[in-house]
């Protein structure tokens, strides 16, 4: 029997205690806040997209960061596992669009306490409200011991002696639930390397002030486009909100997984708000409203293609006049028109900080992490699990799993 602590007591902390204590551990789970699964409270608006009842091949497309890393971990404890550990536990579970996995209950409470019922169960002991300071690690003094190894953990309150410590602190997202990078902090300690961090799953900052007349409004069935230069980065089709700095919603929160690591000048984006039409069939139906609307300016004549709040912004990207006479509008300015709803042009001011990211882009560097146990390369009885690492994935209950599953492979992982 090991004695060991795990540093953080969110989701990845809560699943590697249960871990390491099944393995007959003596565990002790330190968690700085006055509760447990402070960040798992607001996931999924509250309710907690807790996993995604997909198969491990098709979790790895959704995967940013860190896939091949990642494979040990998902396949040893996939999603149905996830599915599985909760609902053997008494959690119903439901599974809604996109295969994203929720209690049925809309609470994400009810993730945590039965994350916190499971630890309990195993013999975990909970200290809420200790902060960890820093790790004690032994230097190597004879060629038998070939590298630095855990020794103990140093809290606000007390020093605990140790055999292992698994660091599940989480990234730099939300830092109101107590993500403020304590755990890069020990890894930069022990001597590992960090990999930048940077937002992810965050809202996109636009050039301009044209979106400002258009916030609040959400664009369903609509094609995003972004390109670096003549390459494609991504190509995205489903929902869009307008805000007051630029673009939310489930394409943008995409979207910024991909380009956070690209200058912002480098980027144009295009979104069709048409993606179903193809420009041909487009061009027809804008030809029948302009006979509808003949007798009318074009700025009317746009309400049964577009929201009203749009066409102000869609006029002014193809040039046109929109006090203009229908029956006087020229064949070159349709076309321009008819660029403007197939091609929106946008450019990247730059995103929205770790404040309103859902997850951290980056962290301690997986090159020197074994993928099978968590464990550091650098230190013996080290681990590190969930956000931390430099892994994450889209959203849809992925990055949770990836927290389940590498806390899974780090508790145990200790035996």
């Amino acid at each position: 029997m090991k004695r060991v602590c795990v540093i953080g007591g969110g989701a990845s902390g809560l699943m590697a205690a249960y871990a390491a204590a099944k393995n007959g551990n003596d565990v002790l789970l330190l968690e700085k806040n006055e509760k447990l699964g402070k960040k798992i409270y607001i996931t999924g608006k509250g309710r907690c997209n807790l996993t995604n009842d997909t198969t491990p091949d098709s979790f790895f497309e959704n995967v940013v960061r860190g896939g091949k890393f990642l494979r040990g971990a998902i396949y040893a404890f996939p999603p149905r596992e996830t599915m599985r550990f909760f609902s053997e536990r008494g959690l119903s579970l439901k599974t809604e669009r996109g295969n994203r996995v929720f209690p049925s209950s809309d609470h994400a409470s009810d993730v945590t306490k039965t994350l916190e019922k499971a630890c309990r169960e195993a013999g975990v002991r909970i200290h809420l409200n200790e902060t960890v300071l820093r790790l004690s690690q032994q230097c190597p003094m004879s060629d038998i011991i070939t590298m630095p190894h855990i020794v103990g953990v140093v809290t606000d309150k007390e020093t605990y002696d140790c055999d292992a410590a698994i660091v599940c602190t989480g990234g730099l997202s939300y830092p109101s639930t107590g993500s403020t990078g304590d755990g890069y902090r020990f890894a930069a300690e022990a001597g590992h390397s960090l990999v930048d961090r940077v937002p992810a799953l965050c809202g996109v900052e636009l050039e301009g002030d044209f979106y400002k007349d258009l916030q609040g409004l959400t664009l369903k069935n609509v094609a995003l486009s972004a390109k670096r230069g003549d390459k494609s980065v991504y190509e995205g089709f489903g929902e869009l909100l307008f805000t007051h700095f630029g673009i939310s919603g489930p394409l943008a929160l995409t979207l910024s997984s991909l380009i956070n690591r690209i200058p912002a000048r480098e980027l144009s984006l295009r979104l069709d708000f048409k993606p179903a039409l193809g420009e041909e069939t487009l061009d027809r139906r804008i030809l029948r409203d302009f006979e509808k609307y003949k007798n009318k300016r074009l700025c009317n004549a746009l309400a049964d293609l577009l929201p009203g709040k749009l066409i102000p912004a869609v006029l002014a990207a193809g040039g046109s006049d929109g006090m203009k006479s229908v029956h006087s509008v020229t064949r070159e300015e349709r076309r321009k028109l008819l660029g403007a709803l197939k091609g929106f042009p946008m450019r990247v001011k730059g995103l929205r900080g770790f404040s309103e990211a859902v997850v951290t882009s980056g962290g301690v560097s997986l090159s020197e992490i074994n993928p099978k146990t968590m464990e550091s390369k650098r230190v013996k009885g080290l681990y590190f699990c969930g956000e931390v690492l430099d892994a994450d994935a889209f959203t849809g209950g992925f990055n949770l799993q990836i927290a389940f599953a590498t806390g899974y492979a780090a508790g145990s992982g200790i035996k």
